[in-house]
């Protein structure tokens, strides 16, 4: 990094600390509102493919098409319904993570042993006992894989959103392109880029705290 780009650093961050905050908070913000709902989305929907095997071809194939939509074009296709903001920033979000979670809340439940569940059913346990103290434990290692994706396609996507007014690190990007200064666009890239390693790591660790048994079968 030459002596100008890193005087263009220290220059943005010493008078612009509060907004690059502010976009950072945003995008973190847009990120696990997205996550959280696509995870509850995704689970349910999961969940319900796994049970009732004739709905899984329709459920899988909506969202998978809706995934190859590109997300920008999700955006543009919302503003005349939503407007600009974050609403459909989250809803072009939710769709694009939606996919992985699901798949991989099927497979997990279905790689339940069903000799598992019927010692749990002999046990005297309820279907929803099952589903809470059973599956959902046992298939709860290939679900967290599944949020894992997503969480990175989400931090990577959030950079859209401030095409349509919803903030984030996206915004950084864009005036960098626009003024066609790098210091900006490496700025906002690194950030997203930190964000998403970060995110994955977090998201490790607790794989680790959380199923410890996986590592000890190893």
């Amino acid at each position: 990094m030459n002596s100008n780009l890193w005087m263009e650093f220290t220059n943005y961050f010493t008078n612009n600390t509060n907004d690059y905050l502010i976009s950072l908070k945003e995008h973190v913000g847009i990120s696990v509102m997205a996550l959280l709902l696509s995870t509850l989305i995704g689970v349910i929907c999961g969940y319900i493919c796994s049970e009732y095997k004739q709905y899984e071809k329709w459920i899988v194939s909506i969202f998978q098409i809706l995934r190859i939509i590109p997300s920008l074009a999700i955006l543009l296709l919302l503003i005349p319904v939503m407007g600009t903001g974050i609403k459909p920033a989250l809803i072009a979000l939710i769709l694009l993570a939606i996919p992985p979670i699901l798949m991989n809340t099927v497979a997990g439940l279905e790689e339940v042993s069903p000799f598992i569940i019927e010692a749990a059913y002999g046990g005297g346990m309820s279907d929803r006992q099952i589903l809470w103290k059973v599956k959902i434990p046992l298939a709860a290692p290939i679900i967290l894989t599944g949020i894992k994706t997503a969480t990175i396609e989400i931090i990577a996507s959030a950079t859209l959103a401030a095409k349509i007014g919803a903030g984030g690190l996206g915004g950084i990007i864009f005036t960098g392109l626009g003024l066609n200064r790098m210091d900006l666009l490496l700025i906002g890239g690194i950030s997203v880029a930190v964000l998403s390693i970060a995110a994955g790591l977090s998201l490790d660790l607790a794989d680790r705290f959380l199923f410890k048994y996986k590592l000890v079968r190893k």
